[in-house]
C-alpha cells in the first residue's frame, strides 16, 4: 500500500465519479442508505444506550457503503447484504471492524462531552437522550457556541475515521495503523478534501436554495416540504458513494478490492 498526493481538482472528481456511480444503480445505492438510516433510527428508540449503539456501527455502515459503491461502480448490483460487508470478512476482520467502532464511539463521545462543559449538555442531550430540539434551544448561545465547536472539532475527528473501515477491512491493518493512515492521507490530500467539502456543500446548498425558489414561486410549501427528504436522501446516498473514490485514489495498492 502506497500513500498517493492527489491535486486540489482531485475533489471534485471524486464528487463526479460518485454522482455518476450512483446513476448506475440509484435504486439499490438509495436502499442501501436507508437501511442504515433504518438501523440508526431503529437504535435510536433504546433508551440511552441506542446513541451509542448507533456511534458504534458507524464505522461498519460507511464500510458497507463503500463496498456497495465499489460494486455499482464495477457494473454490479449491490445487495442488501452489501451493507454487512465488515461482518462477512472473516473473524479477524470482523473484530477489528468492531473494535474500530468502539474507538469511534469513545472519540465521539468525548466530543460529545466536551460540549458539556458549554451548554450544560443541551447539545449531547439533543443526540443521546433524544431530547426534544425546540426553537428556544436552538437560539439559546451557550448551545450553539456548543453545537459549532463540536462541528468544528468533529473535521479533524472525521479525519481519523474516513478510511479507517476501507484499511481495515481491504487492506488487513490493525486499527491503531488504520486511524493513523486515515489521518495522514486526509492531512497530506487537504486541498483535495476541501475542494470536495466545498462542492457538496455548495450541491446541498444549491439543492435547498432551488426547493425554496419553487415554493415561493408556486405558493406550494406544503409540496415543496414533501420532496425536501427525498431530494436529501439522494444527495446524501451519493455523498456516501463518492466516499469510496476518495479512498481509492489516496490509496495505491496491488490488492483488488472486492
Amino acid at each position: 500500500m502506497k500513500l498517493n498526493i492527489v491535486p486540489a481538482r482531485t475533489g471534485l472528481v471524486w464528487v463526479r465519479e460518485g454522482i455518476s456511480t450512483f446513476f448506475r444503480q440509484p435504486i439499490a445505492l438509495t436502499g442501501l442508505f436507508l437501511m442504515f438510516m433504518a438501523l440508526m433510527s431503529l437504535l435510536s428508540l433504546i433508551p440511552v444506550l441506542g446513541g451509542v449503539l448507533g456511534l458504534f456501527f458507524v464505522p461498519c455502515a460507511t464500510l458497507g457503503l463503500m463496498a456497495a459503491a465499489q460494486e455499482a461502480h464495477a457494473g454490479k448490483f449491490p445487495r442488501p447484504l452489501t451493507l454487512f460487508t465488515a461482518f462477512r470478512a472473516g473473524p479477524s476482520k470482523s473484530k477489528q471492524m468492531l473494535v474500530l467502532g468502539v474507538w469511534y464511539s469513545i472519540g465521539f463521545l468525548a466530543l460529545l462531552a466536551l460540549s458539556t462543559t458549554i451548554d450544560g449538555g443541551s447539545f449531547a442531550k439533543v443526540y443521546l437522550v433524544g431530547n426534544e430540539l425546540t426553537k428556544e434551544t436552538v437560539l439559546q448561545s451557550d448551545f450553539q457556541r456548543a453545537m459549532w465547536v463540536t462541528l468544528a472539532l468533529y473535521v479533524p475527528f472525521s479525519c481519523l475515521f474516513w478510511h479507517a473501515p476501507a484499511l481495515v477491512h481491504w487492506h488487513g491493518i490493525a486499527v491503531p495503523k488504520s486511524i493513523f493512515f486515515s489521518f495522514i492521507a486526509c492531512l497530506s490530500n487537504w486541498r483535495a478534501f476541501v475542494m470536495y467539502a466545498l462542492t457538496w456543500s455548495l450541491l446541498f446548498g444549491c439543492a435547498a436554495a432551488g426547493l425554496g425558489l419553487l415554493s415561493s414561486a408556486f405558493d406550494q410549501a406544503a409540496w415543496v416540504e414533501e420532496l425536501l427528504l427525498p431530494v436529501i436522501l439522494i444527495l446524501a446516498s451519493m455523498f456516501f458513494t463518492s466516499a469510496f473514490f476518495s479512498f481509492k485514489d489516496c490509496f495505491s495498492t496491488d490488492v483488488i478490492l472486492a
